[in-house]
């Protein structure tokens, strides 16, 4: 499947619309909906919404396929999905504003702050980029069960359960309407009765109805309906959403000059350090920043993070920061991420990254 993959990609490069300078033209990005659904169609996807925002505002939306297919509903940009591993870069976000309120350390050792490991002295950072197994700091080794430890320090930083910090510090204050903390939250007795606002929890409960239906993909592009049991959230996985509402959390990421209004999530520096690769002791950059991975496609920094719930949900979101520019895909099978091998740290194994890198980035169609 990836050769017939990559050959469209190949082909739909050719086509690829001409960028002026560092400046995407507008409307550059329409004729992507028929080059990612032949992408989507041949992957067998039943259902995918995509969104790419630059600037702080969604200049392009679009849903495919089907969020249902025995009803035939279909896919739009307001669809929820589980968006699986990308949780991590909410995470990111939360702790990484701990550092900034002096709460925590990014070199202090995370048992300091209940967390429980094999190795003792595994600080913040290792365990923030992926970095804190075999010989902490010194190799990447993708770990969603590691990076969930991290719950437990955010629940040291802010003492109340970690879900509600999701709730409170991002999803409500970014007024991301159409996310959950939680699938479990469809259960009344999953959480205590005042941990949240009874219209909160009727909000999330019409937005998990609204849940784009989860499938297995077999090797002949036929989907099967699968059932997820209801689960909770941590720092590695469990929040759901829509590419609108991770647009609102793209948006408020980076300061943009002429939005003023919005107060960024994260201080400038803040952002430098997780958004550059961490360097070991042999000043080797590994694959990851601090609750992103990133690296480099034709000479400029990416900056991405992807999801993968096997059977059932895949998620993408990359950034290109000196475009402020930002692609968020979202799947209800896992063929975003499963045939790409993402964990290893390169975005570039994904035909659907590099069909976007391809159009943001080539000056010319004859260079692409």
């Amino acid at each position: 499947m990836r050769r017939r993959l990559a050959g469209t990609l190949l082909a739909l490069c050719l086509a690829a619309p001409a960028v002026r300078g560092q400046q995407v033209v507008p409307g550059a990005f329409l004729p992507l909906e028929r080059y990612l659904e032949a992408l989507r169609d041949q992957s067998g996807i039943p259902g995918m919404s995509a969104a790419i925002v630059s600037e702080g505002e969604i200049v392009w939306e679009y849903g495919f396929g089907f969020q249902n297919l025995a009803s035939r509903i279909r896919a739009t940009p307001d669809t929820p999905y589980l968006i699986g591993d990308l949780t991590e870069t909410f995470a990111a976000v939360l702790l990484l504003q701990c550092v900034e309120q002096r709460r925590l350390g990014l070199d202090d050792p995370v048992a300091r702050y209940g967390a429980v490991l094999p190795e003792p002295d595994v600080t913040l950072r290792q365990l923030l980029s992926h970095t804190s197994a075999v010989r902490p700091g010194e190799s990447f080794l993708y770990s969603p069960e590691r990076y969930a430890q991290l719950t437990t320090i955010m629940e040291w930083c802010a003492p109340q359960p970690y879900r509600k910090s999701v709730s409170h510090r991002l999803l409500n204050h970014l007024a991301m309407m159409d996310s959950v903390p939680g699938t479990d939250l469809q259960n009344k007795d999953a959480v205590p009765e005042d941990l949240f606002d009874p219209s909160d929890l009727d909000r999330y409960r019409d937005v998990l109805g609204r849940m784009a239906v989860p499938y297995k993909v077999d090797g002949r592009a036929r989907a099967e309906r699968m059932e997820l049991p209801p689960d909770g959230i941590n720092a590695a996985g469990g929040l759901v959403s829509t590419v609108r509402d991770l647009a609102r959390f793209d948006a408020a990421l980076e300061p943009i000059q002429d939005r003023p209004t919005l107060t960024p999530l994260l201080l400038e520096d803040t952002l430098a350090v997780a958004w550059n690769p961490v360097v070991n002791s042999s000043g080797t950059a590994l694959p990851t920043g601090l609750g992103w991975f990133v690296q480099t496609y034709r000479g400029e920094r990416v900056v991405w993070h992807f999801g993968y719930i096997p059977n059932a949900y895949s998620s993408l979101m990359i950034k290109l920061p000196a475009r402020h520019l930002t692609f968020i895909l979202l799947a209800n099978s896992d063929r975003l991420s499963a045939p790409f091998q993402l964990a290893a740290g390169d975005v570039t194994r994904s035909v659907f990254a590099t069909l976007f890198l391809k159009r943001a980035t080539c000056p010319l169609v004859t260079t692409c």
